[in-house]
Formats: structure tokens, C-alpha cells, sequence
């Protein structure tokens, strides 16, 4: 693997490109190298944070700006509302991150789709609350960074919402111990072969995706930031 400096403590190498599942063609070439550049420019303030919430979607946002994407709307939602956060060219992109140390490079955990926290707490009643909220946007975009000391290996991936729309035929079951109100889960399958599983905490309404399979989203882009 080849090295270069880019300043700042920084080393930059190779980045893995592969096939975008994009018909629209929002995630083109240009958006994606952009957005790369506008990640590491991030860690030449922060070396070791790395970017997440309203953080991540300014970069995104400044990405479809910076190509100057023909005829494209760029609007960033109100972030205290359900829903997008960008509109871009008519099509809604709800943006995800997941940058812990516990972060697998194969496993992918969305620790709070959406909130649920709402009565009555009962499957059905939470099952259609995330289908509601899943019909509110075309795209998942989600930027993953897998901690591999000196280096940060980031993913950026579209989450298959026809996948996460399966929830609706889980068994979803109680989930803990917890006294009074209790969580749910269950495991979300096809084919067979269990997909991932489906958590809603009952302490704090959230809907959670656990164990996705990097291999069944789309891989958009990879690479690594090494840091000094």
C-alpha cells in the first residue's frame, strides 16, 4: 500500500472505489471523492473525532454543493423533525453514522433509526411507526469509520431500505427483563437467513438495527485516514 502525506498529521492511502446502485445517479464519482476530501479535511481539525450527527451531514451538504451538481436542490431539513435530512434533486436522503470503537467492518449497527417512544407500546403499533418513517426517504446514506490503530478504515455505504421495510414480517417479541414498560425485539428474515435483528428500547422509545450485513447495502466508497 502506498503512502502520501496530505499535512496535519495525516497519511493518506489508497481508496477502494466499487460499482454504485445508484439509478439516480446522486452518488456519483465527483459527490463521492468530495465528500472523501471533506472527511479528511475534518480530521486535520479533529484528528481522532470522527465526524457524526449534524457534523456529517454539513459535510454532505457541502459536498453536493462544492461539484455543483446540475440542476440539484440542496435543503437541509429542520434537524428537529422526523423525517430527511437533505433534499437533493426531488429525492429525500436520511444520513446515518457509525463511528464507535466497538464499530465491526462487517456488522452494521444503526443505534437509532428513528424514535418510537410513543403509547401504545405494542408491535404492531411500533412496527407501523417505522414503516411510516421509512416511506419518508428514498436513500440511507451512512458513513461507518472502523477503529484499526494507527488507522481509521471509513465505509460509506447506501442502507437497502426495501431490506429494512422486512421488519413488518417479524415475529417481534419481549425483549429483557426490564419491569413496566418492556423492550421488544425480533429477528428480521428472507430466504431463510436472518438479515438482522430489530430493537426498540423501551427506555428510550429508539428504534434500533443491529447486525446488518455490510455485504447487503451497497459500498460506495472506502478509505483509510491514518493518524499519527
Amino acid at each position: 500500500m502506498i503512502l502520501s502525506s496530505v499535512g496535519c498529521g495525516l497519511t493518506r492511502l489508497s481508496t477502494t472505489i466499487r460499482p454504485v446502485a445508484d439509478p439516480e445517479g446522486i452518488f456519483d464519482e465527483g459527490f463521492l471523492a468530495s465528500l472523501e476530501i471533506s472527511v479528511k479535511i475534518h480530521h486535520q481539525l479533529y484528528p481522532t473525532v470522527p465526524p457524526q450527527g449534524i457534523y456529517f451531514e454539513a459535510l454532505v451538504e457541502r459536498s453536493f454543493k462544492a461539484i455543483k451538481k446540475p440542476y440539484a436542490m440542496v435543503q437541509a431539513s429542520n434537524r428537529n423533525l422526523a423525517g430527511h435530512d437533505l433534499l437533493v434533486e426531488g429525492k429525500r436522503i436520511s444520513l446515518k453514522t457509525e463511528t464507535g470503537a466497538s464499530t465491526k467492518a462487517n456488522r452494521i449497527t444503526i443505534t437509532k433509526l428513528c424514535t418510537t417512544e410513543k403509547e401504545p407500546w405494542d408491535a404492531p403499533t411500533l412496527i407501523a411507526r417505522v414503516l411510516d418513517h421509512l416511506s419518508r426517504y428514498e436513500f440511507i446514506l451512512m458513513l461507518r469509520s472502523i477503529w484499526e490503530w494507527p488507522l481509521l478504515h471509513y465505509q460509506l455505504l447506501e442502507i437497502p431500505i426495501d431490506s429494512l421495510r422486512l421488519i413488518e414480517t417479524a415475529n417481534v417479541k419481549v425483549s429483557g427483563t426490564r419491569k413496566g414498560r418492556q423492550s421488544l425485539g425480533a429477528k428480521v428474515s428472507a430466504d431463510d437467513q436472518v438479515l438482522f435483528s430489530v430493537f426498540f428500547d423501551a427506555s428510550d422509545g429508539k428504534c434500533a438495527i443491529r447486525n446488518l450485513r455490510v455485504s447487503d447495502c451497497v459500498m460506495l466508497r472506502e478509505w483509510d485516514v491514518k493518524i499519527d
